[in-house]
Order: structure tokens, then C-alpha cells, then sequence
């Protein structure tokens, strides 16, 4: 069983990258990558969990992008991303610098709104990590606004509710380009959310594929059975990589556990030397490789 597709705190995750770690070892998984959106501020920490622990290990990122007005979210995961790669630098920090912009924007909205929160409270909840909506949503629960995080996002924070704010995102081609200059391999996530029929969906893969693109997520926590065939599927025919993973994020989204998702999640371990292959042996970004 892997899982490649995991949030720490370093996003909007509510465990560490050391955490995560443990909790896969716990449940039996055997390889795991960490996703966290537009930062790889903790794959130094992860990795060395995994070489510790004996875990496989693949270092991420998840990159949020630019489709278009009226379209689905299109997000593009980087497997075995070097950090410190220059075109990584400069694409993660403007997208961090409007993400800063987004949060205070948000708090005008809420404080419109008579929901009164404290910067640093906010900040607090967040530790290392940079502050997102998950953040804003806790404290919001904390005050009691709201009953829980989930309500804070269906009432307020949610893309058309009264207090949400659109951010910076790189386009497709930016994404798959940084992904790929900087060693890495460039996957659709969970391709579904992008666009939900099929065929529009296959023709939008064959253009990001003709970008650069390298795989799809097939195995994902949200998809039923119909949906998980029809991404292998379509994989095979493009002759992509297929991966798969829970999205796992700890107390943001409590439903889901890794390597199991929602309870039916399962990624086949044969996704995972494919990918492996693709990064090449020698991706320092990756650990243990005892699946290669």
C-alpha cells in the first residue's frame, strides 16, 4: 500500500512531516510523498524521517494553477522537486507573497463581516507553516464563530461565500516547466476536480501532456470505482504515468486517513517503480526507494 499525496503543517496539514511519517509506518504503508501546496518547506525534515524509519520517500510540492474563469481546479503535484532550484524559488515566493495578500484580504472580508480575529492567534495556529484558510477557519472556531472548521469554509471561507478571496496561481505550462527544470515529474492531482467529463478531460491531458506533463492521479480518495478505471484507462492510452494518493491533511479533513482515504482508497505498489524510474536513481529528493 502508498500513499502519495499527504499535507503536513508546512501547508494546511495538522501533522509535521515526522508525524506523517510515523502515522504511515503505523498503518502499514510502504511509500509515501509529501504534497504540501506551494511550498517544500518540509521535505528536508521528511526525508530524513523516512531514511530513519525505512521508509520510501518521495519529496513534493502541490501547485495550484491557472484554468480559466468557469473552469474546475487544476492542480499539478511535482515529484522529486529540488527546493532550491532557482525558477522553484522565485515561482513558490510570489505565489507565497499572494498568498500573504489573500489572507489579509480575507480578514477584511471577515472583519466586514463583525468576525473580529487576531493576527497573531491566527498565526499561532499555523507554527511554521504558511497561514491559509485552514488557519483563518480554526480560529474562527476557536471564537466561537462557527461550530467547526468546516462550517467556518461552507459559510464563509468557501470559493462564492462572503468572505472569500481568489489568489495567485502560475499557469500549467509555468507549473510543469518549473517541475521539470528543477528535476522533477509533473502529475495532474486528482484530475476529476479539474474538469468532470470525460472527454473534455481527455482532451485537456493530451494538451498538458503535449506541456510536458507526466502522469495523472488515478487512485484518489474521492473517486468511486467507475471513476478510478476510467483515469487507469486513459493513463494507458496516453502512455502516462498513473499515481495515486489520499490527500490525507489530519484534523482539515478528518474523513480521510492515509493510505486508505476514505476507506475504499487503494494505490497499487505497481505505481510506484514507474515513477521511481522517472525521477531517475540518483533524485536526491527521494529516500529508501525499496520498491525500485
Amino acid at each position: 500500500m502508498i500513499d502519495l499525496h499527504l499535507h503536513s503543517v508546512n501547508s494546511d496539514g495538522s501533522d509535521t512531516p515526522r508525524e506523517l511519517v510515523g502515522k504511515a509506518v503505523a498503518a502499514g504503508v510502504s511509500a509515501i510523498a509529501l504534497t504540501d501546496h506551494d511550498t517544500l518547506g518540509g521535505v528536508g525534515d521528511f526525508l530524513s524521517a523516512c531514511r530513519e524509519s525505512g521508509m520510501t520517500g518521495i519529496g513534493g510540492v502541490e501547485i495550484s494553477a491557472e484554468t480559466g474563469e468557469g473552469q474546475g481546479a487544476m492542480h499539478i503535484l511535482g515529484y522529486g522537486v529540488d527546493p532550491r532550484h532557482p525558477a522553484v524559488e522565485k515561482n513558490l515566493d510570489r505565489v507565497m507573497d499572494g498568498r500573504a495578500w489573500r489572507n489579509g484580504q480575507i480578514l477584511e472580508k471577515l472583519d466586514g463581516l463583525g468576525f473580529k480575529l487576531d493576527w497573531a492567534e491566527i498565526k499561532d495556529r499555523a507554527g511554521p507553516d504558511a497561514v491559509g484558510r485552514p488557519h483563518i477557519a480554526q480560529a474562527m472556531a476557536g471564537r466561537g464563530y462557527v461550530a467547526s472548521v468546516k462550517e467556518a469554509f461552507e459559510r464563509y471561507l468557501a470559493k462564492g461565500c462572503p468572505a472569500y478571496v481568489d489568489r495567485c496561481r502560475m499557469f500549467p505550462e509555468e507549473a510543469i516547466d518549473m517541475i521539470r527544470a528543477a528535476g522533477g515529474v509533473a502529475v495532474l492531482a486528482h484530475p476529476f476536480s479539474w474538469k468532470t467529463d470525460e472527454r473534455d478531460l481527455e482532451a485537456g491531458v493530451r494538451g498538458l501532456k503535449a506541456l510536458g506533463l507526466n502522469g495523472i492521479e488515478a487512485y484518489y480518495s474521492e473517486c468511486d470505482s467507475g471513476r478510478t478505471v476510467a483515469l487507469a484507462r486513459l493513463a494507458l492510452r496516453l502512455e502516462i504515468l498513473a499515481t495515486g494518493g489520499s490527500d490525507y491533511h489530519g484534523l482539515a479533513k478528518p474523513d480521510i486517513a492515509i493510505g486508505r482515504g476514505l476507506g475504499r482508497l487503494h494505490v497499487p505498489d505497481s505505481c510506484l517503480p514507474p515513477l521511481m524510474e522517472a525521477l531517475g536513481k540518483d533524485n536526491p529528493w527521494v529516500a529508501g526507494a525499496n520498491m525500485r
